[in-house]
This record gives structure tokens, sequence and C-alpha cells, in this order.
């Protein structure tokens, strides 16, 4: 071994680091020194309080002061002061923070934390400044008052003050390319940004710049729903109210506290960035919460105080631990309690609220196995079978529980609420399964778009079959976690194909006519076949059960289950559109009066020596309509396929009115 000793560090060698590089964003410099000067006036509480300081305290206060023609910035306090001594140790020492040496000390004696622990924040102003300039008195009686300058250099001086009054002065020579903080409108501007909920008075020319009071760190029983409401209006003005919120308040195993809230969700709304305050003491850190908070609960807004999140030294940015998870499922846990809590209480809120819930609880169920195990039991859908009809096929004895259907509670109270989301009857899984058992048994059948597949759902109600709506847009994933949990239970869409009981049995359909040999559903399939000509379409041809044929479709387009989550699965995966498929099924009601009269009309046309006869062409236009009416409902058409049903359409319009005029 050659040598051994200690590596020695430099201020002249770290102190150009510290001006450029300590905090990303120079306009900090304003929080770090009004935070220290909140610091300073909680000492001098906690000192006053252990019995060290027997004067009088005064009304706490921070005063912020611009020179514009000496192109300098203040911030003043009332609180605890220096001496030369407590000069030399906490601001010449770089990085001795004299907060934490306070609070070992004081510990216990004030509800106020001390914000500092880092012992950087005070160097932060020599990112705007050319000189900075300290003036202190201490609390400590017969203390000298001194004054401490520096000039960015390693250099500084220190001596006596004719200062009289208790407090700190911390003055800044502003640089000349920092002159916007001379601005009043900016630092009004940062102090709401950084310091809005210090609890300490900041005043510029005499006006009070910050609201003082953190309704966060209030005992939830202090609060009534206006002050949760018009705290979220404070923070998110010119939005709609919020569905309802969480208060997040614990000291054990770690501090936190916090609001948040569940916005009214809108199509344009990022999920996956976070909207969602993050403070320390009271002192605004960032906007990105992403580390703390589960990505499911992103969308949620609100405040989050914790001085027990590891911060970087600029306070600006999260180091991933255990506390740091700890905490993320602290937060989940409170927000699935808060949901069991309002649909055992208010179960109308829930219900009216559960179209924006309903994307976070699905998002978390997918995400969080332990969130799942909360919330399972109060996933709700919206159904087609009406409160009347459901009421009918429960008994009595089965609707006393407030834990009970979720019906009992969505008869609107008023004329008023006839629009109202909670006269739309809702339904868990395990109840819808329950009610269909004798009818259906471990069979769901569900509706993804409500305006598409309209046709399809008034078949399966007409027949007294119950669907789901499963029409947002994760649903589409969440179905598939269905069928994980609920392994016996087979989910259809309504127009993946048609259940047996939607079909008429009668098999009049089925008489083989001795002139052709062929019965009629074996004719029409033939006329379709030849005027679509599409060898990869399957046509099928059912009579659709109803009293009213004339009120069913005359045909319907059936897209197979797996076939069709398959493509949208290789579509999602590959980033892409999911396209019509080639391959789907067009179910020919034989029982529609149309279809009828197509047959009919079919057995008159006749082979003319240059192709075919006027009825025939007509037959196959109508069948071309009839395929297009039915595509349509699907949107399976694109722009070419629009163009041609139009003009197919007026051409069948110009042919039907000939014939009727000859």
């Amino acid at each position: 071994m050659l040598e051994q000793g200690t590596i020695s560090i430099h201020t002249e060698n770290i102190f150009p680091i510290i001006k450029k590089s300590l905090y990303s964003d120079h306009q900090i410099f304003l929080r770090e020194l009004v935070s220290n000067a909140v610091d300073a006036i909680q000492k001098l509480k906690m000192v006053s309080r252990a019995g060290d300081y027997a004067g009088d305290i005064g009304d706490p206060e921070i005063e912020i002061a611009i020179d514009k023609n000496k192109k300098t910035l203040s911030i003043s306090d009332n609180g605890i002061g220096m001496t030369a001594e407590e000069v030399k140790k906490y601001i010449n020492q770089v990085a001795f923070s004299s907060a934490e040496e306070f609070i070992h000390k004081y510990q216990g004696k004030s509800d106020q934390p001390i914000i500092g622990h880092f012992g950087l924040g005070f160097y932060s102003s020599f990112m705007v400044a050319q000189k900075v300039e300290i003036d202190t008195l201490s609390y400590q009686e017969g203390a000298q008052a001194v004054h401490w300058s520096c000039d960015g250099s390693p250099e500084f001086t220190l001596e006596e003050s004719s200062r009289t009054t208790r407090g700190t002065t911390i003055t800044l020579t502003l640089q000349a390319e920092e002159e916007e903080y001379l601005e009043s409108a900016r630092i009004k501007t940062l102090v709401k940004t950084y310091c809005d909920f210090m609890p300490v008075a900041i005043k510029l020319e005499g006006e009070v710049l910050n609201q003082q009071k953190a309704p966060w760190r209030e005992s939830p029983s202090n609060l009534s729903k206006e002050d949760y409401l018009e705290f979220y209006r404070y923070l998110y003005p010119f939005q709609e109210e919020p569905l309802l919120w969480v208060h997040l308040n614990t000291d054990y195993p770690f501090i936190i506290n916090g609001i948040l809230y569940f916005p009214k969700m809108k199509p344009d709304v990022d999920v996956t960035k976070g909207q969602i305050k993050l403070f320390c003491n009271q002192v605004f850190v960032s906007d990105n919460c992403e580390e703390i908070i589960p990505q499911f609960l992103m969308p949620m807004r609100g405040v989050i105080d914790s001085t027990d999140i590891p911060l970087n030294v600029s306070r600006s940015a999260l180091q991933g631990d255990r506390t740091v998870r700890k905490i993320g499922d602290y937060i989940a846990k409170k927000v699935g309690d808060r949901l069991k809590e309002l649909y055992r209480d208010n179960r109308e809120q829930y219900i009216s609220a559960w179209k924006d819930l309903g994307t976070f609880v699905k998002f978390g169920v997918l995400n969080d196995e332990k969130f799942k195990k909360q919330v399972e039991d109060i996933i709700i859908f919206r159904s087609t079978v009406t409160v009347a009809e459901k009421a009918a096929a429960t008994p009595a004895v089965e609707v006393q529980s407030s834990e009970g259907d979720v019906w009992q509670d969505v008869t609107p109270t008023s004329a008023n609420t006839e629009d109202s989301a909670t006269s739309i009857p809702y339904t868990t899984l395990k109840e819808y399964l329950e009610r269909n058992k004798e009818r259906h048994e471990n069979k769901v059948f569900y509706c993804t778009d409500e305006a598409s597949q309209a046709t399809y759902v008034q078949l399966h109600k007409n027949q007294g079959l119950e669907v789901l709506f499963m029409d947002s847009f994760i649903d589409t994933h969440f179905i598939n976690f269905l069928e994980r949990e609920y392994k016996d239970v087979k989910f259809t869409r309504v127009d993946s194909d048609l259940d047996n009981t939607l079909l008429d049995q009668d098999k009049a359909g089925e008489i083989v006519d001795p002139t052709t040999n062929k019965t009629k559903s074996e004719v029409i399939k033939e006329l379709f076949e030849k005027a679509l000509n599409k060898p990869r379409l399957n046509i099928r041809t059912e009579a659709l059960k109803s009293d009213n044929p004339q009120g069913t479709p005359p045909a319907m387009v059936l897209l197979p289950e797996i076939l069709r989550r398959l493509r949208e699965m290789n579509a999602m995966m590959q980033q892409q559109t999911t396209e019509f498929p080639e391959d789907h099924i067009l179910l020919v009601n034989t029982a529609h009066p149309l279809i009828q009269n197509l047959a009919n009309l079919s057995q008159g046309s006749i082979i003319q020596g240059d192709g075919l006869s006027p009825t025939a062409q007509l037959v196959n236009m109508i069948c071309q309509h009839v395929y297009d009416l039915a595509l349509m409902s699907q949107k399976g058409f694109d722009g070419e396929g629009m163009k041609s049903f139009v003009e197919r359409s007026n051409e069948v319009l110009t042919k039907l009115t000939e014939q009727v005029s000859n």
C-alpha cells in the first residue's frame, strides 16, 4: 500500500455545481427560502412552548419585498433568528441542516412540522442571485444582530448589524437574466404554486398571497361536504363536481395526509397522466405521483402530503423503495373501503356515479389482486331487465338487507329523476347468474355497443333474455378477466350467435316443394348465395321467434365469438383498427314477410335469352339490399361499401316504382 487517506472536497469545486445544478428549475429558490422562513417561525413556537422563550411571539408572517431600482428581492420573517455562531454553523457549512438538529432537540414540542431536512435549500438562491445577504437577530436575550454577505464565490463576510427586530431577512441581488422575479405577478404565481398552503401568512406589498389552511391536515369530522367541494373547486376551477372523495389520514406505519377525488371521466382524459399534487409538510413538491399512486388511480385528483415519501435533494423526484409501495397499497385500500362504504350506505349515489367509477374499479381489478378482492362483489353492470320484471322474479324474503340486490335502491324518488342513471337497473354478475339459472344456467348474454347491437338486444328482450351492457372501453379486457374468474360461465355477445330460445322450431319451412324438390329455406338460401356471390360468407336460414314477424329484422350478421376475439386481439397487438371480417354469418329470417315475399317473387322470375329477367334482377338487388342493411347494423361498411349501398338503394327504389307505375 503506497498511501491511505481522505478525499477532500473544496467549496470552490462544489459551489458552481450547487449554483447551476442543485435544482432543475430556478424558480424553486422562492419555495426554498419561504420554507426556511416558515421553519424559523415554527421553531420559535416550539422554543416558546418548551419554556425557553418568554417574549411575545406576535402574529407570524413572511413579507416579500421587491426593489426594481436596486434589482433586489427580499424575504423577511419574524421567526427565531440566528446568532453569529449559528450563521457560521448553518450557512457556512454547506449541507448542514439546522432542521434535523432542531427536531432532535425539541421533538414532541409542537404539532407543526419543520419543513427543511437537507440544508441545501438556502443555496438555491445563488441560481438566480449574483449576491445574497442575510440580516438576522436571534430570539436569545442579549443577542447581537449580524449581517452575512456572499457574491457566489466561496468568500463571505460576517459583521454586526443594526437590526432591532427578531427574525431574518434574506436579500437577493438578482442576476440580469433572472429579473423576471422582480415582477409582482411572477412572485404571486410562484407563491400560489408552491407556498399556498404553508401555515403562515405570506405577504407582498401588504397583500396576503396564500390560503394558509390545508384542508387535508384537518380531521375528516371537522370538514363538511361543502368544505370538500370548495377545496376541489379551488384546486380545479371550471371543472364538474367530483363524484366522491377519500380522505387519507394516518400516522402509522407511515405519516400520510391527503384528499383524493374521483372526477367525472371525459373522453379526452389521459388515464396515464397523474393529476394529484404531492406536498411535503404543506409545501408543494410535484404534480408527478406516478411512483406513489397505483396506476389504476392515476385519473384521480387531489392532494397527498407525506414526510415519509423519500425525495431527492431538490424534493422534485421520488425514489422508489418499499415505503413508497406500502403507501400505494394503503391508498388503494382506502379507495376500496370508500367504494364499499358508498355501495352499502348510498346505493343510489354509487349507481349514479358508476359510469365514471366503473373505469377506475375495473382497471384496478385487472391490475391489483388485493384491490380485486376488496371490490369484486360491488362490480355492477347495466341490464335490460326492468325494475318491475326483476321484482316479480325475486321472492320478497330475498329483498330485505341493504347488502342485497342493487335494484332495491334504483327506483327514482321523483318525476325529475326520470332520466337519471339511477332509474336504470344495475346488477352484479352473481345476481345475474342466480336470476337466470333456470333459463340459461351459466350463460351470460352481453352487449358492447348499444347502438349497433340494438336489434340483437331487442330480440333477446322480446324473448325474456336478460342482456348485460359491457360497453366501456375497458370491457373488452374485462370480459376476459371475468371468464377466468367464472370458468364455468360462457359469455356470449348478442351478435355472435342466437340462442335456441330466439329461434322458432316450427318445421313448416322445411316442407319439400314437389315441383322444385327443395324446401323454402333451401330456396331462400340459394337466392342469397347467387345474389351475393361471397364464398367466405356462411348463409343460414332460420325463423326468428316473434309475435310480430314484421318487427324482427329480415336478416342479421353474426360474428362467431372466438373468431371475432382473435381478430380483435391481433388488431390490438399490431396496433391496427379491427377490420370487419370476411368470414361471418348471414342469418336470413325466413319468418319475415319481406323474405317470404322475396321467395315468392323469385318463383315468377324467368331466365331470358340475354340474361336475368327484370324480376330476377330485382330479387338479386333486394337480396343485396337486405345484406347491406344487416351489415350496416354491424358497422361493417367501409367508404366504398357505403357508396355502393346508396347506389343500390336508389336502383331498388327505382325498379319498385317502375313496377308499380306499370
